[in-house]
């Protein structure tokens, strides 16, 4: 195994984490950042074609080019040797990187919250259904259910509805009232304004519902219909597609593998976004949901304090609190309400790696207790997917991570990338 070193080691090529990068080589630091997608950019700049990106993202991903970063596309952080030094599999080689400074920007993943039907092929995550789109997925003509919660559910539908997908409905499972102070807190920011007029614009006559929620999927061979949630009453409507979460939750496994604290499911850091582990920071989503805007202020806070400038830190403190503040006001708005939790019968699947339902575990037992007896959380993806779910939904904490890494979710982890074989309903 082959051994390498650089000053400052980032993990994920989103926007944090370019910023950070960014900032690091800007101060004379020899930077590689790692990110398992083929291209830079993270999950809300993939692509395949640079010309589809927004120009905020040409030109993060070209000042960072420019300012010397190396990237390493397609590399998977498996193990750590200590918390600078990661063993990381670069395609079919494995090596070892040291690093003085390692900046942790590995973002979020989806909530799944377990209902009837959940497993069926074509039923994936909200996030998880606009990363295939943008892999190539063809959804022309199909007919898509999105569910879920948060300003994710915009974007999303409009990707969709730009595929040439037949959109039959959006659902947010908060009601209109309960979205009104985060409305307030928004008219302040233009960018976030005309955002959310040009998302809604793109799905046209598409309905959007509130109080509305996903209640369980049915088909045999692939999800043919969805019963759902629509305020007060319940419709059934046949679909080829449903793409459903609740919301995101940080991306933490490789900060927990390092011994980094979290705090509640985010990592802890400090105003200059130091974890409580020396020499690893951390930067965007994983330290806890709030935005590109936000993540990639903090990757310039952390890539300057990596090169022993803690300036930033201190010259955009005030902004810095504004990020972090409206974090908190998403996860006070759409936190999954209780009737999510409930629709879980005892039959179904909990844990998908290890085939154990719901009925066979206790809400009263610790995440431990439940891996012992059930092997709940032990699968491949070592509870990347049913981790959360239990957190939400029994209190759980968050559980322990072994080396290697698991595979990580966009939420597309039971999609069939065939179309579905009936064509769409006239």
């Amino acid at each position: 195994m082959n051994r390498s070193h650089v000053d400052v080691l980032v993990v994920g090529a989103g926007p944090a984490g370019l910023a950070a990068a960014t900032a690091a080589a800007d101060r004379g630091r020899r930077v590689l950042v790692l990110d398992q997608a083929p291209e830079v950019g993270g999950q809300i700049w993939r692509h395949r074609d640079p010309a589809t990106l927004p120009e905020s993202a040409r030109a993060a991903i070209i000042r960072a080019r420019a300012s010397g970063v190396v990237f390493a596309t397609g590399a998977t952080v498996l193990d750590a040797a200590s918390p600078t030094e990661l063993v990381i599999a670069f395609g079919p080689r494995t090596d070892r990187v040291r690093a003085d400074t390692v900046i942790l920007a590995t973002g979020a993943v989806e909530r799944f919250l377990p209902f009837p039907g959940w497993t069926l092929p074509g039923v994936v995550g909200v996030g998880g259904l606009q990363a295939l789109v943008k892999g190539g997925l063809s959804v022309r003509g199909q007919r898509i259910v999105v569910a879920g919660t948060g300003p994710l559910l915009y974007p999303v539908a409009a990707t969709l509805a730009k595929a040439g997908a037949t959109l039959l409905a959006v659902l947010e499972q908060r009601t209109l009232g309960d979205l009104v102070p985060f409305a307030r807190s928004t008219l302040g920011d233009l960018a976030k304004v005309r955002d959310a007029i040009r998302y809604r614009a793109a799905i046209g006559r598409t309905p959007f519902h509130h109080d509305a929620w996903v209640l369980a999927a049915h088909g045999s061979q692939r999800v043919r219909e969805v019963v759902l949630r629509l305020g007060s009453r319940e419709t059934t409507i046949a679909c080829d597609w449903v793409a459903t979460a609740a919301g995101l939750v940080p991306r933490t496994d490789l900060a927990r593998l390092l011994g980094c604290a979290l705090d509640g499911e985010a990592v802890q850091v400090d105003a200059a976004q130091r974890t409580t582990v020396p020499g690893v920071l951390a930067v965007g989503e994983c330290t806890g949901v709030k935005g590109e805007a936000a993540g990639m202020l903090e990757g310039e806070i952390a890539g300057a304090a990596a090169a022993g400038d803690d300036g930033p830190a201190r010259t955009l403190a005030r902004r810095r609190a504004q990020g972090i503040a409206f974090g908190d006001l998403l996860a006070e708005t759409f936190a999954p309400r209780a009737e999510l939790l409930a629709r879980a019968t005892p039959d179904v699947l909990l844990c998908r790696c290890e085939d154990v339902p719901v009925g066979a575990v206790e809400p009263a037992w610790t995440a431990r207790q439940a891996k012992l007896w059930t092997r709940v959380g032990m699968g491949a993806c070592q509870g990347a997917v049913c981790g959360p779910a239990c957190t939400t939904m029994f209190g759980w904490e968050v559980p322990q991570v072994r080396a290697p890494l698991g595979t990580p979710t966009c939420g597309a982890w039971h999609a069939q990338l065939t179309t579905p074989t009936d064509p769409p309903a006239a």
